[in-house]
């Protein structure tokens, strides 16, 4: 069970690396595992990353305001339907189905074998290689109010659901994809945030009844993780966005690569249990 203590470490993980693209789920299930925990589960990963959320929701306030009453008045009223906050409801409507449909028919599996730390060594650091060759060849020019379209969307989508294996990274996977399309650093970033709203909070208040039940943590220790994730989490946002601004990934990159071979030699040495 997830005490008092373990809720403040694993609120401030989550806070720290939900925005990086560095795998939140990944660094829970590794500090954990190291920590000697009981690994806290999906189901508590996917709640306190309520929190998270809740920090992008202030933090890109105006925006997600603009995006929603302009969508909404846009299904009345066919002028304001090329409005770009209009096409972006559309886009991230579109970009979520895949890590929904996904994510409900991999559930057993999210909750069990994507959970090897095995395979999270290996995700982190493959996904690693990709990020950088994405960041590398990038041409870093197209912005999102002006090249965004339902293909990009979907690819967008895609690479998001691959963040359902620890390890991948969702802002990682959709802002190497965005990088590949040739968007700005800023742009992919903002863009996989967004998206990663009607996600995250769909997930997390799915899992809720999850909370409490069987080997799932406590109602107490949950709120607290996700209120650390919170308050912790909006202050990453802000860094990340000024930090990619002006830098490359490239200290992300060999962040995980280090980390992902370090798990799978504990693995293998017998330090940590693969799955536990």
């Amino acid at each position: 069970m997830i005490g008092w203590f373990e809720a403040v470490v694993l609120g401030l993980v989550q806070g720290l690396t939900e925005f990086l693209p560095i795998s939140s789920s990944a660094h829970i299930r590794v500090v954990s595992a190291f920590a000697g925990w009981q690994d806290p589960g999906a189901a508590f990963t996917a709640v306190i990353q309520i929190g998270t959320e809740l920090a992008v929701l202030i933090y890109f306030r105006k925006e997600i305001w603009e995006i929603i009453s302009t969508w909404t008045r846009s299904l009345f009223n066919k002028d304001l339907r090329g409005h770009w906050a209009a096409r972006m409801g559309w886009y991230i409507i579109v970009g979520s189905l895949p890590i929904v449909v996904l994510g409900v028919a991999l559930k057993d599996q999210i909750e069990t074998v994507f959970r090897d730390l095995r395979l999270v060594g290996t995700t982190l650091i493959v996904f690693a290689v990709i990020l950088w060759f994405a960041d590398r060849t990038a041409r870093n020019k197209l912005s999102l109010e002006k090249h965004l379209s339902f293909t990009h969307a979907i690819v967008y989508g895609f690479a998001q659901a691959l963040a359902l294996i620890p390890g991948v990274s969702r802002s990682g996977g959709t802002t190497t994809a965005g990088l590949l399309l040739d968007y700005r650093r800023e742009d992919a970033a903002k863009y996989s945030f967004l998206l990663a709203i009607p996600a995250v909070l769909g997930s997390g208040v799915y899992e809720l009844r999850e909370i409490g039940e069987g080997p799932a943590p406590e109602w107490g220790p949950t709120i607290l993780a996700t209120i650390i994730s919170f308050v912790v989490g909006y202050l990453a946002v802000a860094w990340f966005l000024r930090y990619i601004s002006t830098h490359r990934f490239t200290g992300f990159v060999i962040y995980r690569i280090a980390l992902g071979f370090f798990v799978i030699l504990a693995v293998t040495a017998g330090w940590i249990p693969a799955l536990g």
